[in-house]
């Protein structure tokens, strides 16, 4: 069954094209004035002027790899990262940690993880369903590159840029 809707039948002066002119100008000559006043900013001059101290708290930035405080990765390969991931920018290769190994018990360490800056399209899943923490999006903006292949991010530029991040990693849990 069909709904129909019935347009509300307009007044004569509301057919008319000047009222809705005349509003948009009053917006347009508003902001104007905003700008000429010095009120408001609309250019800013890259790279003298930077964002940084303007970027808003939700902002994502490029994706990283974090270790904890004793310089041990906290990425378990799991691998739910590149399989959320809607570009398929990113690209894990675990590896079993040996048995002699004291962390024997996590079982899997990434071999090789790669983000190709180029086709992550940072939306911020990697985060959201990393169950240690181990990628986050930075507030960086500038990621530049001379190639494709300088813009493919292998696991040590991800650590360099990375950094360390403090806070509980299930994965180093002894009690788990």
């Amino acid at each position: 069954m069909a709904i129909v809707v019935k347009r509300p039948k307009l007044k004569w002066w509301e057919q008319l094209y000047i009222p809705g002119i005349i509003s948009g100008m009053r917006v347009t000559l508003g902001h104007f004035i905003k700008i000429v006043s010095g009120k408001k900013k609309v250019t800013m001059q890259y790279p003298e002027e930077k964002w940084d101290e303007h970027l808003p708290e939700h902002y994502r930035g490029a994706p990283a790899l974090v270790k904890d405080e004793q310089d041990r990765e906290r990425c378990v390969a799991c691998q739910l990262c590149e399989f959320i991931c809607p570009p398929r920018a990113i690209t894990i290769k675990p590896e079993e940690i040996p048995s002699d190994d004291k962390w024997a018990k996590v079982e899997k360490r990434p071999k090789a993880f790669d983000i190709d800056m180029i086709r992550c399209i940072y939306c911020g899943l990697c985060e959201e369903v990393c169950p240690e923490q181990a990628i986050y999006l930075r507030k960086d903006y500038a990621i530049t590159g001379t190639s494709r292949e300088e813009m493919v991010h292998d696991k040590d530029r991800l650590y360099e840029i990375g950094g360390v991040r403090v806070g509980l990693v299930n994965k180093w849990n002894e009690l788990k």
